[in-house]
């Protein structure tokens, strides 16, 4: 089933970045949560998306690959202010256009569309960027996030055991990994999860 077809509004990615642009402008954010602290993260991660923009590269080999997939759409779940989102969407953004056609990339907004973020869960918890790529017919090929595995080993390390580190010094450790490993796992997981393989390695 597709749940997508459910969607009121999505964005491409120029548009998407758009949106948020034009919101911060207003004071705003996406979401139902429009406290400052919001509006803190979706600047600090409009920054972070702007610089992946420009540095992110993708393998030669995985550009390949890209580029010998079906015909699929992409839909990625997310909000403006998620900083897992401004670490991995430009990624997945930049993998779409170098499919030369072959995947559309489709964004749209959790908060507005409760009811598809609610078949998309991660351990019961609405967890984004959530992406969902679907064939022709509406069949899903495969989902992917909230964030690479390594990234999310750390999440959940310490969520079990904090040991007086706080969320703020705990997220500083998470995207030092995120700049360090340079979206590479990211595209290594994505490039398992397709349908049209290839031999060479990342």
């Amino acid at each position: 089933m597709n749940h997508f077809s459910k969607a009121t509004q999505y964005y491409n990615y120029a548009e998407f970045l758009h949106l948020i642009e034009t919101l911060m402008a207003e004071g705003k954010t996406t979401g139902n949560n429009q406290s400052e602290q919001y509006q803190f993260y979706t600047k600090l991660n409009f920054q972070r998306m702007q610089r992946w923009n420009k540095t992110f590269h993708l393998t030669e080999s995985f550009a390949e690959q890209l580029k010998n997939q079906p015909q699929q759409t992409w839909w990625v779940i997310t909000e403006g202010w998620c900083g897992d989102s401004a670490q991995n969407l430009p990624g997945i953004a930049k993998m779409a256009a170098a499919s030369e056609g072959k995947i559309e990339l489709r964004i749209v907004l959790r908060d507005e569309h409760p009811e598809i973020m609610d078949q998309y869960l991660t351990n019961g918890s609405r967890s984004i960027p959530k992406l969902v790529s679907l064939d022709l017919d509406g069949n899903e090929v495969f989902q992917w996030g909230p964030r690479p595995a390594t990234a999310q080993e750390l999440m959940m390390a310490w969520k079990k055991n904090p040991e007086g580190k706080d969320f703020e010094t705990f997220e500083k450790e998470l995207h030092t990994w995120y700049t360090q490993n340079k979206g590479i796992e990211l595209q290594g997981e994505i490039a398992a999860l397709m349908p049209v393989k290839i031999m060479a390695t990342l």
